[in-house]
């Protein structure tokens, strides 16, 4: 594996100085970072930095606020974080502080945040807009309002101007993530073959009478073993339990006969990977397994054909639907016109969500899908997941041959100027490959 990327700082300063050029000269853009969350009692969930601070300041640090302030040459950076103090640092790790936050953060000037209630009703006066992240967050907004409120009644005495414009933070932010440069790219490449070693890993790990945790225990040792964390939590389902879309349970023995389907994807320095691969428990597809195995691939490979500048968003999901439904009638699932069946919906029992969506420093990412009520087109940057299924669970009217068949297969891919770059091209996706993955843990084993 090499070296782990990094964002440079250049590119940093850059987002900032598009945001601050977007919101305009009299603005004040404030943007608060993420929070401890108690789990239970004295207990917190491991802390995430909220994407959009991330994305600007890579402070990855709670109780953070960052402040953009435009109007000068290049704008001013301010950061609000958690000042030094070697007691608490004793006891919850190290701090960067105010001097750290500007010589290794990049900040123009940094403050204790404690003293937030005291310096950013200043930043304010004189301003035309306030850009935040308005609702996402009632106590935040709370604060915001405060500190305007210590505005007006400066104004009544003194004559200052008041914010009287409020921009949501994300009409401003969420297109310029949406589109990837080149260091982010990066990023997502080794989020991605990290999360490829793990796919592999559980493959060859995989046996008849493992429980679904102990294989997912192996894709978070592959996870941690390269300093990164999942990016959601892994979905391991071995035979009917594939059928549930969001199944996180992971706790049923796998049976021989059965296939096992793995959503799982770690992410690097925030930005993700989202993988999706289904294999045999026992090492080899059974028939009726691999006729549905196969046409799911088809329908996959023809979706990612899809993926190309000029291309609408929704074209890779009209393709996969299209192969998905043809499939379903060759099976004898379905009979009929294959247009009418399409136009009638009549494969949604069997697949019933999109073929993709946006991934970035989100799983999910940011990014509208449809612009002036019709489908974007794709464009270079764009970073899309393929992901088509077939899934024969217990609420659906099948042939017995097919009860408890889900198959799910997704890939990560990256638009380019001339088509596109699957990031996940080296996770074993062919039934072959698939065996001969899971025949070489078998020897191994032995």
């Amino acid at each position: 594996m090499s070296r782990a990327p990094q964002i440079p700082a250049g590119e940093l300063a850059r987002r900032r100085q598009r945001l601050m050029r977007a919101a305009g000269g009299d603005a004040l853009i404030v943007i608060p970072g993420a929070v401890e969350t108690t789990r239970n009692r004295d207990v917190e969930y491991p802390f995430r930095q909220n994407s959009d601070f991330l994305y600007l300041t890579d402070f990855e640090e709670p109780d953070a606020i960052a402040v953009l302030a435009p109007g000068r040459e290049a704008g001013e950076y301010i950061l609000f974080c958690r000042d030094r103090d070697p007691k608490m640092e004793t006891w919850t790790g190290r701090r960067a502080g105010p001097e750290g936050a500007m010589e290794r953060f990049g900040a123009d000037c940094a403050f204790p945040v404690d003293d937030i209630d005291e310096i950013l009703p200043g930043l304010l006066e004189n301003r035309r807009e306030l850009c935040a992240p308005f609702g996402r967050d009632e106590g935040f907004d709370r604060r915001l309002f405060g500190w305007l409120q210590q505005v007006r009644r400066r104004a009544a005495r003194s004559g200052v101007r008041v914010p009287h414009e409020f921009a949501a933070l994300e009409h401003h932010l969420h297109e310029q993530r949406l589109f990837k440069k080149a260091p982010e790219l990066k990023m997502m490449r080794h989020a991605a073959a990290i999360s490829t070693g793990a796919h592999r890993r559980a493959m060859q790990a995989c046996r008849p009478g493992m429980t679904e945790y102990q294989v997912a225990a192996e894709i978070t040792h592959e996870f941690h073993r390269h300093g990164t964390e999942a990016a959601y939590p892994s979905i391991v389902g071995g035979g009917e339990n594939g059928c549930i879309l969001h199944y996180i349970e992971n706790r049923d023995v796998l049976r021989d006969g059965d296939l096992l389907l793995i959503d799982a994807g770690c992410e690097h320095r925030g930005y993700a990977s989202d993988i999706t691969r289904t294999f045999p428990v026992g090492g080899r597809f059974g028939g009726r397994q691999r006729e549905v195995y196969e046409i799911v691939l088809d329908a996959q490979r023809a979706a990612i054909d899809a993926v190309r500048p000029g291309h609408h968003w929704n074209d890779p999901h009209d393709v996969a639907v299209r192969e998905l439904t043809r499939g379903l009638r060759d099976l004898g699932v379905l009979e009929g016109e294959l247009d009418a069946l399409i136009e009638d919906e009549a494969y949604r029992p069997f697949f019933m969500h999109r073929t993709g969506h946006w991934l970035g420093l989100d799983v999910h990412d940011v990014g509208d899908y449809r612009v002036g009520g019709v489908w974007r087109q794709l464009e270079p940057g764009m970073v899309m997941t393929v992901e088509p299924g077939l899934y024969f669970g217990p609420y659906c009217e099948t042939p017995e041959d097919l009860r408890g068949i889900g198959v799910r297969i997704e890939d990560d891919v990256a638009v380019t100027r001339d088509g596109h770059e699957v990031l996940t091209e080296a996770c074993p996706k062919t039934v072959e490959a698939i065996e001969a993955c899971m025949a070489d843990g078998a020897a191994g084993r032995r």
